[in-house]
């Protein structure tokens, strides 16, 4: 070979220390990898903790479309409202011209059209009976 001297092989080689394989793992090594699990811990609770949020968002948005629906429901009905109420302004108006066609001499009170049932249905007939009654006796 040319010129340089033979030195074996293994010298160079890092020979672990021996006072690393005495003491076990150096203290930097050690907080370096409490460091790490601490960090994969966090992780894990991020992770769980952003499922929880995805699924409260998904159960969020089939409430609010839910309500979508609903305030849509809600809007059509109110829509035709003043179709309602023009409907009963109509016939309100037409109903005391033709009380005062057939000559009776009193004024009627146009007809109920609509009728909405309450709660308190059953109370306020009996006491419109009972003023009826008192009324007429």
């Amino acid at each position: 070979m040319s010129g340089f001297p033979s030195r074996p092989l293994t010298s160079h080689v890092r020979q672990p220390s021996l006072s690393a394989n005495a003491g076990g793992q150096s203290p930097a090594l050690v907080a370096r990898v409490n460091e790490k699990k601490a960090e994969l811990e966090n992780l894990k609770e991020l992770r769980d903790l952003s499922a929880a949020v995805a699924t409260q968002m998904e159960a969020l948005e089939q409430k609010l479309a839910t309500l979508s629906d609903g305030t849509e429901a809600i809007a059509l009905v109110l829509s035709n409202w003043h179709n309602v109420l023009r409907a009963i302004n109509m016939a309100s108006a037409k109903l005391p011209t033709l009380a005062a066609e057939s000559g009776d001499g009193e004024t009627s009170l146009p007809q109920t059209l609509v009728r909405i049932p309450t709660e308190h249905a059953p109370a306020l007939q009996a006491h419109a009976e009972g003023a009826a009654e008192e009324e007429s006796g």
